[in-house]
């Protein structure tokens, strides 16, 4: 079946590919975006593109241009429309006030057709809460019993989206949910627990219902605790201890647990086969190559 005729069962390819028991592998993406870099982007090697806000500059409008370049180069060729998409957001989660403050940026984004959120240095469990609020509808009823507030998300900006996502507008509204929490939701939502804070309560924050995923951040972990340049293995004892607590309260919560592993003494498959069997990791960094190795090893059949 030609990629044209492949019916996709979802707006967001990664759900799918989640729920058929595959780890996910993304690229990073930092340079401007452009109309013409979304339609380079359109058939990616990667499961997913993550758009870098946390340390440059948030510009919408040409998101939504680079969006729109990959809805008109598409569909992808697992049959997708676009490629999935997050942002990492250039406010942290350190607060709850903070969040609340800033959720400006989450309607912002997610108007320009994206299908996810990343926000980094997340300390508390309040601070998760109203980061899943931010980005949801008041439509949105699941978790409200499970100590979720109202969403926040306000109508006027999914017209845009909607085009992006081939969908009727109030389609979008219904849809545009965060999955697993919602099994019809499309859009996911990842925490970077990357600090000692967050670390003594990632049990807590991974608990939260709405998230996707989330990830240790050696970089800034290894900062937290007076080390630097301790982004990569071998770990001391701290940051090791860090990675195993943030791991298993992604494991318990039912989380995807984001890791790299660039060790120079392994290649591609010896360093997937670590994240996926030892690390525990559901998503993996580290490019082309260890994504390859990676989907041999567990027989992926969604053409990447």
């Amino acid at each position: 079946m030609s990629t044209d005729e492949r019916p996709a069962a979802r707006v967001n390819r990664c759900i799918e590919l989640v729920q058929a028991g595959q780890p996910l592998y993304y690229a990073g993406v930092s340079e401007p975006l452009t109309y013409a870099l979304g339609r380079e982007l359109a058939h990616t090697w990667a499961d997913f593109i993550l758009i870098e806000y946390e340390h440059h500059g948030l510009d919408p409008h040409a998101l939504t241009a680079c969006m729109r370049g990959m809805r008109d180069a598409g569909p992808t060729r697992s049959g997708h429309r676009t490629p999935t998409v997050l942002c990492t957001l250039p406010a942290n989660g350190m607060t709850e006030a903070e969040v609340r403050a800033n959720a400006w940026q989450m309607r912002h984004i997610l108007s320009a057709g994206v299908h996810g959120l990343v926000l980094c240095h997340m300390r508390t469990p309040e601070a998760a809460r109203a980061f899943v609020e931010s980005a949801r509808y008041p439509t949105s009823r699941r978790g409200l019993d499970r100590g979720l507030g109202e969403g926040t998300r306000g109508v006027g900006g999914q017209a845009v989206p909607a085009d992006i996502w081939g969908l009727d507008p109030q389609d979008y509204v219904r849809r545009a949910d965060v999955w697993p929490l919602d099994p019809d939701g499309e859009l996911l939502l990842g925490v970077k627990i990357e600090d000692r804070h967050g670390a003594a309560r990632a049990h807590e924050i991974a608990a939260v219902p709405g998230l996707f995923f989330g990830e240790w951040g050696p970089g800034d972990m290894g900062i937290s605790y007076g080390h630097l340049g301790a982004h990569d293995p071998p770990y001391g004892a701290d940051l090791e201890q860090a990675r195993t607590a943030v791991q298993s309260a992604c494991q318990a919560a039912g989380l995807q647990f984001l890791c790299s592993w660039n060790d120079p003494a392994m290649d591609d498959e010896a360093r997937v086969r670590h994240l996926l069997h030892a690390v525990g990791a559901g998503i993996v960094s580290g490019g082309e190559g260890l994504a390859r190795a990676g989907r041999a090893l567990t027989n992926r059949q969604m053409p990447a």
